[in-house]
């Protein structure tokens, strides 16, 4: 009786050792404080900011191409259009259907290249140069 009661606190103890051990804590990342709202905080005259704050003209000239860009997209949808990508590839679909915020995926259908034809595909930003689309 003892031997069985023996073998019994042996397995609990067993099974108590294989537990896996806690983990350790994970420290916590202090942020540096916000500027002051007494008006101590970066000056936007510095060297340093103005080397990361392109001018204004500089940013009226992006957001005037990005409008364009955006609506080339937007007269492209459900059009025909054709992609010029690296390796002197050029695949054509018969449709544009979307493309995401960032302009990295372009989403189309009938996909006609060198292997064969895909019915939908999405065809990665990075790896074209160019797209045209007959109106």
């Amino acid at each position: 009786m003892k031997a069985a009661v023996k073998e019994e606190t042996d397995v609990r103890s067993m099974k108590e050792k294989s537990d896996p051990p806690l983990l350790p804590q994970v420290p916590i990342l202090r942020l540096p404080r916000p500027p002051s709202p007494s008006g101590r905080g970066f000056d936007l005259s510095s060297p340093r900011a103005l080397a990361h704050c392109p001018p204004k003209d500089h940013q009226k000239c992006r957001s005037f191409l990005r409008q364009l860009f955006l609506r080339s997209l937007l007269a492209a949808a459900g059009l025909p259009v054709t992609f010029t990508l690296y390796q002197r590839v050029t695949v054509s679909a018969t449709r544009f259907n979307a493309c995401d915020m960032e302009g990295h995926n372009f989403q189309v259908s009938d996909l006609q290249t060198p292997i064969g034809v895909q019915k939908e595909a999405l065809i990665r930003g990075p790896d074209i140069i160019s797209y045209s689309f007959c109106v």
